[in-house]
């Protein structure tokens, strides 16, 4: 298997020579004191600890962000509580000279120059990207000038039979039925490979399918022949790449493909491409391997760890490769295996820079467009990345202004633009969405979701007094596409202070909204708004989900949206205009119903928030939230997780909430499932244990049944007809975040969630 460095190694992996560079500290004592017993007198790596004279990640940290490590430690690498600020100081500079980048070292020569041979006569662009630009089929090269000391680069371009990148060994690997492929063994383990050919393809190879393994004795890479001054120019060129700065890419690139755009707007039977499988919202597949009669022999097939326990993703799968996300970390996976090909990781963000989940580590996953994976750091910034290789491509901060912005969304993709919203409404920022062009990172539109101070218009005029410019209408959740019609639908957070609104009279549009756009302009093209002037954050950050049937006699295209304030509503999708709106839980004290004629709440007494408090449910948490729904055509029900509890709001511009806690009537989680066609429940199903612990959505699938998570950690599958239990795992997870998929690999179908800190895979045996 590949091995796979832990997380302080990938930290304090640094440099390719011990105590390089003009007056580098030699062996200090700290370095002797604290890491030789694991590291080695040299650093080089012992037995129970990593080389750590070996590039990595380690260019991208911060003195801060290792002096953090080293302090508090890290997996197995101990904490140094105990060592004073001046150790720890030495100990960080003596690991930065352990990599002495050439930036700093390389000499002479012209870096225009060369980079005029790398993307020129040197065709180095053919295999490997450098700042943004070039080809992934060999290692990504944008940050070597902060990876690699000048000796150990100038001999892997002059002489690349000297030594190896892990990954790009080249193989030849014998198969079962006499053929034989030859590429890169991106993974190579006792029952495995996973191997790039040469058309950029990753084949899913296990032992199975082939005999033999034969690793090539040469490099896949030629030799650079250039002259003198060619290669002091070119290894000038190099020297100064350290990464891709912020900002979209000003070169000219490819255009994506009508095949590209095609992939994700009809996607493969098997293949999960999008947050939510298809840009339409809809967590149901049409996968029906696994059936309300088999699904009972369901077997785990392997796990993945992250070293994050509240993972929220939700795994993207295209050609067997699983893309999944932990706290500003990427990693592209096998999704047979679950063997790790590539990830990309940078620090978390320090404590106080950003605010809400983000500030947690929260992240919901990627977007994927042709060779391009999207993914939105904890502070708003949007990357693209390689598919091939994780390197960086662009990266673009999407706020205008530096605030407490942050990012927890999966972004989606749709045309050749890619679409991403905000998180903290709660603590100052002012919500958007925003439009990407996906090649370069350029800016397509902004759409604001509330007014700023002094502006004057529609939405303005629902805002009176002064709190306007404390933020909100946050649009933290993933959107949802009508590819035909060519529409963009995006949900919109509560206004803020949350429990107070004196300052903030009117509706205060567009809060609480269910948004229409165009997807090039941004416009918008029609607007709902569930709550008008809320006061107990009943935000509408929950899943859109666009379904065309036949409703009540008639062909519809309609929008089912199961909301946080304890109705479930289904609205024309073409207009906006609410068609139904039920009951959804049976706590729910603040609304006698929503009136089909204004379709506004008809309001109760204790939707007044006042000083004293007042018990009120739902709960500030909502009858549902933002996990996953799922509608099945065939049993034309909706399955919704719900929450039947109550929370204590009182008017305060800082928070407001109070927990209701009562033995005799704890608060309860259940699975329901609706008729669309009434809003009446067909089924639901009670789960013991915490129900804070459970924020797991639903899958539903063409083979009959219904895959959610359970309070106690459990993750099980339901008849979708009847509610009916089938299977259960214990997973142990507390709490449970996760919301699941499905897909195919060689004829295989998977189910798989995220479950504490691990991405678990199920199949059929």
């Amino acid at each position: 298997m590949k091995r796979i460095l832990p997380w302080f190694a990938l930290i304090l992996c640094a440099a390719t020579g011990k105590g390089a560079g003009a007056g580098a500290p030699v062996q200090p004592s700290a370095f002797e004191e604290l890491c030789s017993d694991c590291h080695g007198e040299d650093a080089r790596g012992a037995e129970r600890g990593p080389d750590l004279v070996k590039p990595d990640h380690f260019g991208a940290m911060s003195d801060a962000d290792i002096a953090t490590i080293l302090r508090k430690g890290r997996n197995k690498m101990p904490a140094f509580v105990d060592s004073p600020p001046a150790e720890i100081q030495a100990l960080v500079t003596y690991l930065r000279a352990l990599n002495v980048s050439k930036s700093t070292a390389a000499g002479a020569g012209d870096p225009m120059a060369g980079e005029r041979i790398f993307f020129g006569s040197g065709q180095c662009y053919t295999c490997h990207i450098a700042g943004g630009r070039g080809s992934s089929l060999g290692p990504n090269l944008s940050n070597v000038g902060s990876r690699m000391r000048p000796e150990p680069l100038k001999q892997a371009v002059l002489d690349p039979n000297a030594s190896f990148t892990d990954g790009y060994q080249t193989v030849t690997v014998e198969l079962n039925d006499g053929g034989s492929l030859r590429g890169f063994a991106r993974v190579l383990g006792s029952h495995e490979v996973v191997l790039q050919t040469d058309d950029g393809r990753l084949h899913l190879l296990d032992d199975s399918v082939y005999q033999k393994v034969t690793p090539d004795k040469v490099s896949a890479m030629p030799a650079f022949k250039g002259t003198a001054d060619e290669q002091r120019d070119l290894f000038a060129f190099l020297s100064h790449l350290n990464g891709v700065g912020v900002g979209p890419l000003t070169q000219p690139q490819a255009p994506v493909t009508q095949a590209e755009i095609d992939a994700i707007k009809h996607p493969k039977k098997g293949e999960w491409p999008s947050y939510n499988g298809e840009l339409a919202g809809n967590r149901h597949s049409p996968l029906d391997q696994v059936t309300r009669r088999n699904v009972s022999k369901l077997q785990l097939q392997w796990n993945f760890s992250v070293p994050f326990a509240g993972l929220e993703a939700t795994p993207i799968v295209i050609d067997g490769i699983m893309y999944v996300t932990g706290n500003n970390q990427v990693y592209a996976l096998n999704g047979k295996t679950g063997s790790e090909i590539w990830r990309y990781e940078r620090p978390k963000s320090p404590r106080g820079s950003i605010s809400s989940d983000a500030a947690i580590g929260v992240n919901r996953g990627v977007a994927v467009l042709g060779d391009r994976v999207f993914y939105m750091t904890d502070d708003a910034r949007l990357l693209a990345l390689d598919r091939l290789t994780g390197a960086l491509l662009w990266e673009v901060y999407t706020p205008e202004e530096k605030e407490a912005y942050g990012g927890t969304a999966a972004p989606i993709v749709m045309g050749d633009l890619v679409y991403t919203g905000v998180s903290g409404g709660d603590n100052g920022i002012r919500g958007f969405v925003a439009a990407y062009k996906a090649t370069t990172g350029e800016l397509a539109w902004r759409l604001w979701t509330i007014p700023k101070v002094g502006e004057t218009g529609l939405a303005a005029d629902t805002w009176k007094g002064t709190a306007l410019g404390l933020g909100g209408g946050a649009t933290w959740t993933s959107g949802s596409a009508d590819t035909e019609a060519n529409v963009l639908y995006w949900t919109t957070g509560n206004p803020h202070p949350d429990t107070d609104g004196d300052e903030r009279l009117g509706a205060n549009l567009y809060t609480n909204c269910d948004l229409a756009l165009d997807p090039q302009t941004g416009k918008i093209l029609w607007y709902y708004q569930f709550n008008p002037h809320d006061v107990h954050d009943w935000d509408s950050n929950q899943p859109i989900v666009l379904v065309n049937t036949k409703w009540q006699g008639q062909e519809r295209k309609l929008l089912l949206h199961a909301h946080r304030n304890g109705f479930l509503y289904v609205l024309d999708r073409t207009t906006g205009q609410p068609v139904m709106a039920t009951r959804m839980v049976d706590k729910l004290t603040w609304a006698t119903g929503i009136n089909p004629k204004t379709w506004l709440p008809d309001l109760l007494p204790n939707n007044e928030v006042t000083a004293e408090g007042v018990q009120t449910a739902p709960a500030v948490r909502g009858a549902t939230n933002w996990y996953s729904t799922a509608y099945n055509p065939t049993t034309r029900l909706y399955y919704v997780m719900t929450v039947e509890d109550y929370s204590i709001y009182r008017k305060s511009a800082n928070g407001g909430f109070g927990r209701y806690f009562n033995p005799a009537d704890p608060a309860r989680k259940f699975l329901r499932a609706f008729n669309i066609d009434d809003g009446k429940e067909a089924w639901k199903i009670a789960m013991p244990g915490v129900a804070e612990n459970n924020y797991s959505g639903v899958l539903s699938t063409a083979g009959g049944v219904v895959f959610f998570g359970e309070c106690d950690g459990g993750f099980a599958a339901a008849d979708a007809k009847t509610g009916k239990y089938l299977w259960h795992f214990a997973t142990h997870a507390h709490p449970f975040k996760g919301s699941p998929m499905t897909y195919v690999i060689d004829g295989k179908q998977y189910i798989a969630i995220a479950a504490g800190a691990n991405f678990l895979s199920f199949a059929l045996p």
